[in-house]
């Protein structure tokens, strides 16, 4: 006799029902979360033209790092860091 084969769990279903989710939909449920703590910083829509993907942005604001600690004179504050 051939058994029935049970969709597996991990599969997205084409769609889902209210009463797939017995706990409730909460909407924003993480929103404040993210604003708090997430590292996901949003450019100007002038700026983000300006680059053409994120590494492009991280080698210029690094390129600027650098160029700045080269060329600022360290104060007493900075002298005593490592």
């Amino acid at each position: 006799m051939k058994k029935d084969k049970k969709p597996d769990k991990d599969e997205l279903r084409v769609e889902y029902k209210r009463s797939d989710f017995p706990g409730g939909l909460v909407r924003g449920k993480y929103a404040k979360r993210m604003k708090e703590s997430s590292n996901v910083i949003v450019l100007r829509p002038e700026v983000a033209a300006a680059f053409p993907n994120e590494e492009a942005v991280n080698n210029a604001l690094l390129s600027l790092i650098d160029i700045a600690h080269k060329t600022t004179r360290p104060t007493n504050k900075d002298s005593s860091c490592g």
